[in-house]
């Protein structure tokens, strides 16, 4: 098998450009980064988004584990990863103190990308840098840490630095354990016409007893004759939906009976009236 080359060259820094790579919001967006092109020090992982409907490219768990954060907080509306700072160098005029590759005339030039950009309600954007907490110390990520930090400033657009320490790992776990199932239905040979009329069906039971996630999903299984997991593979979907709220920094006891959970009357009777 071929070694992959990672080297930085002018042909693949426009290639880059050409591929409009940092460019676009939504679906449309494009990472400046995927994990093709470089390798990465931790687990590489693509995820296929539920704000943005398209697959995101993350270079360690920790990049992971705050994408997970965003996307359960409704505040976020686009996540961009691996965003670019293609104009820095006009952007950031004090630089004298800076480390001076990032602002030199060669070509190709070093691009620098921040981890992420996300844009939230009110159309207000944020700026988010991931880092290892023991990595904070070393000279070479501090001065990329303030090169970052004076370009959003210049940009008035909040930056700020999350290392593991603020990561709400009981969110992100309930998160990443829900997180598929949004997407995946139709390869558990559910159709969408299934989905809507077995998370209905889940729904009302809920609504009506108060025993334990697996009883209620495994007699869901056997009266409408599904395969074994089916119904807890749909109350993750409605998890997942925000049909059914549960404390998502709790452990979610899928054996307790009476379940610290509740239906969003709301939103699941409007989900129910239009199977």
């Amino acid at each position: 098998m071929a070694k992959r080359d990672t080297s930085w060259t002018l042909t693949k820094y426009r290639r880059f450009l050409s591929e409009n790579r940092g460019a676009g919001e939504f679906a449309s967006y494009k990472p400046w980064l995927t994990i093709q092109d470089f390798p990465s020090r931790g687990r590489v992982t693509r995820v296929k988004g539920w704000k943005t409907n398209r697959i995101h490219h993350f270079f360690s768990d920790l990049q992971t584990k705050c994408f997970y954060a965003f996307e359960w907080d409704d505040e976020v509306l686009d996540i961009r990863e691996h965003y670019p700072l293609l104009d820095l160098r006009e952007v950031v005029k004090d630089n004298k103190d800076l480390k001076q590759e990032f602002f030199s005339n060669k070509e190709p030039p070093y691009i620098l990308t921040t981890t992420f950009l996300l844009t939230t309600k009110g159309n207000r954007y944020i700026a988010r840098s991931v880092s290892p907490a023991a990595d904070l110390g070393k000279k070479s990520v501090s001065d990329r840490l303030e090169i970052e930090r004076r370009y959003w400033q210049a940009k008035q657009i909040d930056f700020g630095i999350i290392t593991q320490k603020d990561i709400p790992n009981r969110l992100v776990k309930n998160v990443e354990w829900i997180h598929q199932s949004l997407y995946s239905y139709l390869e558990r040979g559910i159709g969408e016409d299934s989905i809507k009329v077995y998370s209905g069906g889940l729904l009302d039971k809920f609504r009506y007893n108060n025993h334990s996630i697996r009883k209620v999903t495994s007699d869901f299984d056997k009266e409408n004759d599904l395969e074994e997991g089916t119904g807890l593979f749909v109350f993750k979907y409605l998890l997942a939906s925000k049909l059914i709220i549960a404390d998502m920094n709790k452990p979610i006891d899928i054996a307790k009976r009476n379940p610290e959970i509740r239906i969003d009357w709301f939103r699941g009777d409007r989900y129910a009236a239009n199977q």
